[in-house]
């Protein structure tokens, strides 16, 4: 065999492994997610058609019988990040709340991303490049429109709004989760992006955010923000109350054992916990520079997340430079009981973001009573730290460290009350106890 098919053979048993390892990330984290409030009662009051009539905007929708509901979005791929979750964990909200849930993605069925807990996956691609067109697409959500009460759209600048906008818009009430895309920091960063998502905004999206039901966004910050320079915003922006499941009911003790087992190096170490993509976005570089000048010799770090854009070489030779290469741990994905391992482990979470909607990360750390330190841009940060649940400071280098400095200054009484905070802020704010139900407000298919 020729070298390159040797090549080419290895990449692709390379590449089938990893979606399988993915896959069982996926389903060990999600099968054992646990519930944690009791369904939620929804009123008896109508029914939309199901024979294939139009949804009355405006009209009163209230419902004693089970709901269906669909969810469409680009990839169930874990390594898509933040959409990917919250589709994981709204399908288990509204199962929850006593109604089922579809999903129709743009994945290739041979990828295998199909493993969402309780519900059906329908994978109508592979999408053609990263704006995913595929006409299947819009054919299945047209034949199918019918069989469902309401449809949640997560995501923008892709082709799966414009085919849900175009088999749903005046015939079943969708809404659409904007995942921080309209967020202006990308503007600034990206201008060429910018100038291009312009045009695309004129052509569709706009269309598609303005006729739907409502934007939904995690926080009032990310709703204010959202849209800033794209004209024409006509759309009504909702906050629905956002989390995560927390961790799966067993023992953290068992946990870190896991985690432990697969990265032996850091047994009886101290360390901080990275848990996001390795993007700059996320000031991975930041982080590694304030580690070095801040944090105590005998303190590991652990960076944990898929290197979609293939930044983590540049990151190495940023830790080789500053001398800490033996300190920084770069562990890759880790989903399931390695996941819950690693920040039951930690001493702390940290994440020095220059933008984040949510940060789901943060809620998860928050659930396990692990302290978060956090980045101002992170649009929960002033309700953790104003919780007493964690550590704000501005997304740059001195601020970073003054993270790292503060924590180290805490003494064991403040990190007992701080990690007690955590876990009541989770159980407050992010428990997604009725996400579910403000979700079926927005879309004006249920009241209460």
């Amino acid at each position: 065999m020729a070298p390159t098919a040797i090549s080419s053979a290895a990449s692709e048993t390379n590449r089938v492994a990893s979606n399988e390892r993915i896959r069982d990330y996926q389903e060990a984290e999600y099968q054992s997610a646990r519930l944690v409030s009791p369904p939620l009662p929804v009123c008896r009051q109508g029914r939309l058609p199901t024979g294939g009539g139009s949804w009355e905007p405006g009209a009163p929708r209230c419902y004693g019988e089970l709901m269906r509901l669909l969810h469409v979005i680009r990839s169930l791929n874990p390594a898509s990040g933040g959409p990917t979750d919250s589709a994981h964990m709204f399908a288990a909200a509204h199962q929850r709340a006593g109604n089922t849930v579809e999903l129709a993605t743009l994945d290739a069925p041979e990828e295998g991303f199909t493993n969402v807990a309780g519900a059906v996956v329908h994978p109508l691609g592979p999408g053609k490049g990263n704006y995913g067109f595929q006409p299947r697409l819009l054919d299945w959500l047209k034949a199918n429109r019918s069989r469902f009460d309401g449809v949640i759209v997560n995501g923008l600048w892709q082709y799966h709004g414009v085919a849900a906008r175009k088999a749903f818009l005046g015939v079943r009430p969708f809404v659409v989760f904007s995942h921080g895309m309209l967020d202006p920091y990308f503007n600034r960063r990206y201008p060429l992006k910018y100038l291009k998502k312009l045009v695309y905004w004129t052509m569709e999206e706009r269309r598609t955010l303005n006729g739907a039901q409502a934007v939904c966004f995690t926080s009032e910050e990310e709703k204010r923000i959202a849209g800033i320079g794209f004209p024409g915003r006509n759309f009504r922006g909702v906050v629905v109350p956002y989390g995560t499941m927390g961790p799966p009911a067993g023992d953290p003790g068992a946990m870190r054992v896991e985690f432990l087992a697969a990265f032996p190096q850091l047994h009886g170490k101290h360390y901080l916990l990275y848990l996001s993509r390795i993007h700059p976005k996320k000031g991975c570089d930041l982080l590694i520079e304030a580690f070095a000048k801040a944090a105590p010799a005998a303190m590991q770090l652990v960076m944990a997340g898929p290197d979609s854009e293939g930044w983590g070489e540049t990151l190495r030779a940023q830790a080789e430079k500053l001398g800490i290469t033996d300190r920084v741990h770069w562990t890759g994905m880790i989903r399931g009981g390695l996941k819950w391992g690693a920040i039951y482990g930690a001493d702390a979470f940290i994440l020095p973001s220059h933008q984040e909607n949510f940060g789901i990360s943060v809620a998860d750390a928050l659930a396990c009573g692990v302290i978060p330190l956090i980045s101002d841009q992170v649009n929960i940060a002033p309700d953790v730290a104003a919780d007493g649940a964690g550590l704000m400071e501005p997304d740059t280098l001195a601020g970073t460290i003054r993270l790292i400095e503060r924590f180290n200054a805490l003494q064991p009484a403040d990190l007992a009350a701080m990690r007690l905070a955590a876990r009541a802020c989770y159980e407050e704010r992010y428990a997604l106890k009725y996400s579910a139900q403000e979700v079926y407000r927005a879309m004006g298919v249920a009241s209460l």
